[in-house]
């Protein structure tokens, strides 16, 4: 059983054929999946598609992208945290690299999805890409206020914010980066984050692992950055998916596993 703790269905790349797609997960293993809300506008969607698949859960938060025109404060975020099947906050951080949204406005975003995340007790999933300086330390500021359960998603960052992760109990998550061939640094960077703070997902439609490089990608490919962890933990892929899908209820706790599972 694994979980894809990332994904993104309401994305337009999978208006023909969910229904599908969501039978391929069930038939590659992959028992829950969690999709991701990055702009107001989609939330409604998202919540829906969670509320009538009861192996779906979804978040609330708005990507750093959308950041200078997505604004929301605090109020806005926790009540939307607290509807069901919302067990997440984000996805937020900073995105440097691409620069869509002004950079004070990014940080100021991040602050308040931080603070509305202590106030609710809900985990927080962060998109990180070259702000690392920055990231470590609007966490470091959040941390005086208060406690944050936190997520590196489709983690692709140097080795020193894995160290940082590791130092500070933050869970990180591989995606299909990890298989890419030129992902070597990457894969040195997860091989010092333990088991117990390892997640999996595929930020679908973005970034098949090889070896469906370069297709859409979808749920069901967890399973083969799944296999690739595991060989580079040195794990069986059935650890590797038990470890993994342990972490994801203890990470997320608002989300319960079906009494079957």
């Amino acid at each position: 059983m694994i979980v894809d703790s990332h994904c993104h269905l309401d994305d337009e790349r999978f208006a023909d054929d969910l229904p599908d797609v969501l039978k391929r997960a069930e038939e590659a293993g992959i028992a829950y999946m969690q999709t991701i809300c990055t702009k107001k506008a989609d939330f409604e969607v998202i919540h829906k598609l969670a509320l009538s698949h009861d192996n779906i859960f979804c978040s609330y938060g708005i990507h750093p992208h959308h950041a200078d025109t997505d604004v929301v404060d605090e109020a806005e975020i926790i009540k939307h945290a607290k509807l069901d099947k919302v067990i997440g906050i984000g996805e937020t951080g900073l995105d440097y690299y691409y620069d869509n949204s002004d950079r004070a406005a990014q940080q100021l975003s991040f602050r308040r999805h931080l603070a509305a995340a202590q106030d609710v007790d809900l985990p927080v999933i962060i998109h990180t890409r070259d702000a690392e300086a920055d990231t470590m330390s609007i966490l470091d500021d959040a941390r005086k206020a208060g406690k944050n359960r936190l997520l590196f998603h489709c983690f692709s960052s140097s080795v020193e914010l894995a160290r940082y992760a590791v130092d500070h109990d933050i869970y990180v998550s591989a995606s299909g980066i990890l298989t890419f061939k030129k992902a070597d640094e990457l894969r040195e960077a997860f091989k010092i984050v333990p088991p117990e703070l390892l997640l999996v997902e595929t930020d679908a439609p973005y970034l098949a692992p090889v070896p469906l490089r370069g297709k859409r990608c979808e749920p069901a490919y967890t399973a083969h950055t799944a296999a690739f962890l595991a060989d580079l933990k040195g794990m069986s892929v059935e650890d590797l998916a038990d470890i993994t899908t342990r972490n994801f209820f203890s990470l997320f706790s608002k989300a319960k596993p079906k009494a079957s599972a």
